[in-house]
């Protein structure tokens, strides 16, 4: 929704920022692998180690959709190439993928607790993580792939993604709060990594709120995302467990900025002045963390507020047009702002009503506060009585919450909107920076006793862990 969902989500969000190379196909040979997976893609783990592992797999399922536009590009942005044809997107870079990249059209978002007590294993585990990112986010098949091996054992890939393209899948993960209870970690946590406070109207669900860890997949294909979130679980069987997850389908928001806004479910845009993938300048002030922001380990990394809000849409259904267009402060067919033509017009935000989302959620009403959000909408068929469990997985990244996500959505707790929403989920995570070369891995930043080498990939995996 506009951003309707985020409350601090919404419209303005998206309208104001606050509110919230060649294709390849997916096989078990290392054949024909770019340059890119050529010398980044070193061995996955064996099928004799996956015994150890275990087979559980998620019995999750998505129907197959074609990729849409495709796009070439590191880990920190990028431009659309032309045609579509499922291409790539780079696993290393200084940040990680799927954050500035470009907004794929399917999600599968998952929320982990840690099982593990040993800290060596755990860490193993986000080596192995990472190995297995790299292979399926250039098309490859986990390991040894998904058949032709051990007859006794089972096969390192799970195989409902063979044949299918690389889709633009980005891998993203972040570390929950409760992970630095773990491991002794306490220290290590940043000031930034907040526990978010009760906010008007939350009615969370304990069940699909928290995680030590996430890992959100995004694609233009919903197989793939599946297949990608179903694997790293499958390998992280006896040491890591889903909490909860959630499957996206429809961005509410675009980091593209030539390309069409998407709508919400309640049919307006939402994103207008998201934050794009090539706004360098509004990345460094409002995404990326500095040094100077601290700790080191999390520098080239980004703070994601995810918030699962569900939309009455029934009701929202049986309301005027006037009505709806007063609560979001946009037209529903331009989505122009109020008094305006066109949908980039910038907004006279005293031209609003006063609890209109639009307003409460720019960044001119709370102190320049801006997000980059890559909310989904989500439909998870309906509640015992008839109505669709519906509305918007509100995905936003920031430099730090405490100025970001915090200060918006308290400023939404007048928003008209409100009587249409309702928030039901709830995490915060610490993304730390991306992947820089073949021997680096998820977390090495945070895991390495000296994590001053973390802006040097060279020898990254020499460091000591902590």
């Amino acid at each position: 929704m506009t951003d309707t969902t985020n409350n601090t989500s919404t419209t303005e969000a998206t309208d104001e920022t606050g509110g919230t190379g060649g294709s390849t196909d997916r096989n078990d040979s290392p054949a024909g692998r770019n340059e890119e997976t050529a010398d980044s893609i070193s061995r996955a783990p064996s099928r004799r180690s996956l015994i150890g592992w275990g087979g559980a797999g998620l019995a999750l399922g998505a129907a197959a959709a074609g990729g849409a536009v495709a796009m070439a590009r590191n880990g920190d942005d990028t431009e659309p190439t032309a045609a579509s044809t499922g291409a790539a997107v780079a696993f290393h870079g200084t940040n990680q993928a799927g954050i500035a990249t470009p907004v794929q059209d399917r999600l599968h978002f998952a929320a982990f607790d840690v099982k593990t007590t040993d800290r060596a294993a755990f860490v193993q585990l986000l080596k192995d993580w990472t190995e297995a990112a790299r292979r399926m986010t250039a098309g490859h098949a986990v390991g040894e792939g998904a058949y032709g091996g051990l007859a006794e054992a089972p096969p390192d890939d799970t195989g409902e993604a063979l044949g299918l393209k690389p889709s633009r899948l980005t891998l993203t993960i972040g570390f929950g709060p409760s992970l630095f209870d773990k491991f002794g970690l306490a220290d290590r946590r940043p000031e930034a990594l907040v526990d978010l406070p009760k906010f008007a109207g939350d009615n969370l669900d304990g069940n699909r709120s928290g995680g030590d860890l996430c890992v959100q997949a995004c694609a233009d294909d919903p197989q793939v995302a599946v297949h990608a979130i179903r694997n790293l679980a499958r390998i992280g069987f006896g040491k890591v467990v889903i909490r909860w997850s959630q499957l996206g389908f429809g961005k509410t928001s675009s980091t593209t900025p030539e390309a069409q806004t998407p709508r919400n479910l309640m049919g307006f845009k939402d994103g207008t002045r998201n934050i794009a993938g090539t706004e360098t300048d509004r990345l460094k002030k409002f995404v990326w963390v500095e040094e100077k922001d601290g700790p080191a380990w999390m520098v080239d990394g980004s703070y994601l507020v995810a918030r699962r809000i569900r939309m009455n849409i029934e009701t929202w259904d049986r309301t005027s047009l006037q009505e709806q267009e007063d609560i979001f402060g946009r037209d529903k067919g331009e989505g122009a702002p109020v008094g305006k033509a066109k949908e980039r017009d910038r907004p006279f935000l005293k031209a609003m009503k006063p609890d209109a989302h639009v307003r409460l959620a720019h960044p001119d009403t709370n102190a320049g506060a801006t997000l980059l959000r890559r909310g989904y909408s989500f439909t998870d068929g309906t509640d015992g009585l008839g109505r669709l469990d519906a509305g918007l997985f509100f995905l936003a990244y920031q430099r730090d919450v405490r100025k970001g996500f915090i200060p918006v959505q308290r400023s939404l707790a007048t928003d008209a909107l409100n009587e249409y929403i309702q928030h039901v989920g709830s995490a915060v995570f610490a993304v730390p920076p991306g992947v820089r070369d073949k021997d680096d891995w998820w977390g090495r930043t945070l895991f390495s006793k000296d994590s001053k080498d973390s802006k040097s990939s060279t020898n990254s995996t020499n460091s000591k862990e902590a």
